[in-house]
């Protein structure tokens, strides 16, 4: 057997290609258009903030020992309600699903309290109804005809690479 032979038996190029492609994992996140949202929520948080200590900085306050503990609960509330609403919606506590082009399955992971990702629905593509991707979306019907879930999809890799896994699914 040649070198030419043997390097072609080894490693044989053309056919495996598309299926590499087909092989490559899709993760995508529940975050979708929420930055407006998460903007203000840090904006609102931001005003709460400042104003904890901005109730000490009124004019026309005097040393009456009523109004200075009233003072002093609204400004442990406000620095409270202020930090409640920046450190909402952090992306860690968001699912994640992952599509395994290998085991011809869709996941849904949740981290947990210890921050380790825990499966929260795991379906067979077999098992799945439809899939319609759309230009920005992606969404997942059921075999009863009801949408199981509905993700954002903004990177065209990936579109390709879920069109390419859910093959006779897609509409």
């Amino acid at each position: 057997m040649s070198a030419l032979n043997l390097k072609e038996t080894l490693f044989p190029t053309g056919r495996y290609v598309s299926d590499v492609e087909q092989m490559v994992p899709v993760r995508i996140g529940f975050e979708g258009n929420k930055v407006l949202l998460r903007a203000l929520f840090r904006f609102t948080g931001t005003i709460f903030i400042l104003a904890a200590p901005g109730l000490w900085l009124l004019p026309g306050s005097n040393g009456d020992p009523g109004l200075m503990l009233y003072k002093l609960g609204a400004s442990i509330f406000f620095a409270f309600c202020g930090m409640a609403l920046i450190l909402r919606n952090k992306s860690y506590a968001q699912p994640e699903v992952y599509f395994d082009p290998i085991r011809r399955e869709m996941r849904i992971l949740q981290r947990n309290e210890r921050g380790r990702p825990q499966t929260v629905l795991r379906r067979s593509y077999d098992t799945l109804g439809a899939a319609k991707i759309y230009k920005r979306q992606l969404e997942i019907w059921d075999v009863d005809g009801s949408v199981l879930l509905s993700l954002p999809l903004f990177d065209p890799e990936a579109r390709h690479a879920l069109r390419m896994q859910l093959g006779d699914l897609v509409r």
